[in-house]
């Protein structure tokens, strides 16, 4: 049976696996919407397949490497709290019993980001074989009917706007997930710090008000940012359709 010091050991090490795989994972998205937007003036179809098939292969690689990794974390911090509730439990002081909840807290971050760059993933190469599809379709069309038609010309416009609104979003998702990078990093940091403050505060209480003023100074700040990154982001979509 391992004991408290094993189990929080190898939850720092699947912490820190996580970390790795979920920042390629990140990497992997960005790289492959502009790895097709610098195959998009080629015309030849087998080399674009291949390393679609590539990249496809890699992300479903890295995706069950990290669910897995995701499963044994939480398996971790489950016994970890089925230790916290036996007998003897009690000796354990509040610094302990608030670095189990940060365990818990880094599992939940790392899932949803997990979650949420998947999804990014997802629904950028459903729009890239969208626009492929219909890239086709009008390839298909001036071959069978010739390019001097009103029609096909519609077409090509109609296109045109897709590769610049395509392009616009290609560009904000890689702000957004670069800004995501540095915001994950600077989240680490704060919390490494925030736990050092929260064992002095559990030490001496006349600290614990001001750290209280502090997260709630800390909690509007984050409300007034997704607000205008919310906003900015609409804007830019409203711009992109119109």
């Amino acid at each position: 049976m391992l004991f408290l010091p094993d189990l929080r050991k190898q939850a720092r090490q699947l912490e820190n696996e996580l970390d790795l795989k979920l920042v390629s994972f990140s990497k992997l998205c960005t790289s492959y919407s502009s790895s097709r937007d610098g195959r998009r003036g080629d015309t030849s179809d087998t080399t674009p397949l291949l390393n679609n098939s590539t990249q496809d292969r890699m992300f479903d690689t890295m995706s069950v490497e990290i669910e897995q990794l995701l499963a044994k974390l939480t398996a971790v911090n489950d016994k970890m709290a089925e230790y916290t509730n036996s007998p003897g439990a009690a000796a354990l002081n509040a610094a302990l019993m608030h670095t189990l909840q940060r365990h818990r807290d880094i599992l939940q971050d790392y899932t949803h980001e997990f979650h949420k760059t998947k999804g990014n993933f997802l629904a950028i190469r459903e729009r890239e074989d969208l626009l492929g599809s219909v890239r086709k379709d009008i390839e298909t069309y001036k071959s069978g009917s010739g390019v001097n038609n009103r029609r096909t010309e519609l077409f090509l416009k109609e296109h045109e706007h897709l590769r610049n609104s395509d392009r616009l979003m290609d560009d904000t998702i890689s702000i957004a997930m670069a800004t995501k990078e540095n915001v994950t990093f600077q989240r680490g940091m704060l919390k490494s710090i925030q736990s050092k403050v929260n064992t002095l505060a559990n030490r001496f209480p006349a600290i614990n008000n001001l750290i209280q003023r502090i997260n709630l100074r800390k909690r509007r700040d984050s409300l007034i940012l997704g607000a205008v990154i919310g906003v900015c982001t609409i804007l830019l979509l409203l711009y992109a359709f119109h």
